[in-house]
């Protein structure tokens, strides 16, 4: 099926309750058990695809820019990425396409289509495989550079056979991820998705709970408000924070799933608003806790930081709970992203007319092993991607969340965009080249100094 050509029943603003993990032109089930999903469940599995492993990278860009600073790119980044979503969203009613990809495909044709999908799949896979390489460092340690340090599993028994990566993440993927992977509909999962927030709050609390005992035992030092140039190698550093921000906020892959499911299509703005300023909170909280409590010592993974003990009577079992309840929480968000993943991967191989994904066991069953059968590889084989995801993250969901709904707006192939959209669309795009192209020359200037 060619990713431009939809179901038009998108154009008049039906919803569909089964998504078929492509864009959908079959209903599964009669139209008496279509029920929907609700703008509580939407809003929760939105904010899953949000809150992943870009929020432990926060505190080190609040380290770079400052606390004030930090805080306005967050809420500057956020309101793009609604503008981007309605842009979508609107073209998606024009176009009929029930996905991003089709979205792409009406405005500039099979190849727009393909880039797309190549990078959804560039983007998910590897945010997968730092999920596993995260949970694998949290559970079995890493002994990877400067930043060694021992998993949970491995301070409570010791390294034992079991408690090495390679059997922890073959645990992990077989005996929890997979049949969480198996599961066809995204509704599905807004139960796990709501879990995974409250991981995330969990995680909040935690460290506001440290916060506030190193504050009345004096150990804490107030977080800069604005960033110190003295610190900084040049002041282009100070856009390396953007892509960060931006990886943050990318989701956009998965909100024409999600809005298929929705009873009211019409719902999706409404849940991604309302998920947008959750996040926003959830990121700002989370940069300066964490700020606040490593300050210039705040590393690029600030779960590294909980890895030992913070000192000043505050004990290790702490440190580990929080470090538990995000790798948990990354946990219960990899089934969403693994949807994104398959779906594009299966545009990408299986060309011409087939039945849709989730009809077709034979295939689902297939693509879905294999992915993970790769995913699991990588992770195992990569023992640290943090450098390539500073350089992908500049360049593949840079493009999601910015450049392709910004090119989209400017194509306007319907002729529905208004001028204030094309200046929206012509901001995006440019924060988004100029930023990416300084943070991936003021990395590759400061690796070739190391």
């Amino acid at each position: 099926m060619h990713p431009a050509v939809e179901d038009k029943a998108a154009v008049a603003g039906e919803s569909h309750d089964e998504p078929l993990l492509l864009p959908v032109s079959e209903p599964l089930r009669d139209k008496k058990d279509r029920s929907g999903a609700s703008v509580s469940g939407a809003v929760f599995n939105v904010s899953t695809s949000i809150v992943g492993a870009g929020i432990m990278s926060i505190p080190a860009a609040m380290r770079v820019l400052g606390v004030v600073p930090a805080v306005l790119l967050i809420a500057a980044v956020a309101a793009l990425a609604n503008s981007s979503v309605e842009f979508l969203l609107r073209y998606t009613r024009c176009s009929g396409g029930g996905s991003y990809a089709g979205v792409m495909g009406d405005a500039f044709g099979r190849a727009g289509a393909v880039v797309l999908n190549v990078c959804v799949a560039f983007t998910t896979m590897g945010t997968l495989v730092v999920y596993l390489i995260i949970i694998g460092d949290v559970m079995s340690g890493s002994a990877v550079g400067e930043d060694a340090h021992v998993g949970v599993l491995q301070e409570l028994f010791g390294k034992r056979w079991w408690t090495t990566r390679v059997a922890v993440l073959l645990v992990t993927a077989v005996v929890i991820l997979l049949p969480l992977v198996f599961r066809r509909r995204v509704d599905s999962l807004r139960y796990t998705s709501a879990v995974s927030i409250l991981l995330a709050v969990v995680f909040i609390i935690i460290s506001l709970g440290i916060t506030v005992y190193t504050i009345f035992t004096g150990t804490a030092k107030m977080p800069r408000m604005f960033p110190d140039f003295s610190r900084l190698s040049s002041p282009f550093e100070l856009f390396t924070a953007v892509p960060v921000i931006v990886v943050a906020f990318t989701f956009h892959f998965n909100v024409h799933p999600i809005c298929d499911e929705l009873k009211n299509s019409s719902d999706m703005m409404t849940a991604v608003n309302i998920s947008l300023v959750l996040c926003a909170a959830i990121y700002a909280a989370v940069g300066f806790f964490g700020f606040l409590l490593f300050g210039e010592a705040t590393m690029a993974d600030v779960l590294v930081n909980f890895d030992r003990s913070i000192g000043a009577g505050v004990p290790q079992a702490l440190n580990d709970l929080a470090r538990l309840s995000y790798a948990l929480h990354l946990v219960l968000v990899f089934p969403l992203l693994n949807f994104s993943l398959r779906i594009n991967v299966d545009e990408l191989l299986f060309q011409g007319k087939r039945p849709p994904l989730a009809i077709d066991t034979p295939r689902f069953m297939f693509l879905t092993a294999a992915l993970m059968v790769l995913l699991y590889a990588l992770a195992i084989a990569i023992p640290s991607i943090w450098t390539l995801i500073q350089y992908g993250g500049s360049v593949f969901p840079v493009s999601l969340s910015l450049i392709f709904p910004g090119a989209i707006v400017l194509r306007d192939i319907h002729g529905i965009a208004k001028m204030k959209d094309k200046v929206v669309a012509v901001t995006m795009i440019t924060l988004a080249v100029i930023s990416s192209s300084i943070a991936i020359t003021t990395n590759i200037m400061n690796s070739n100094k190391d």
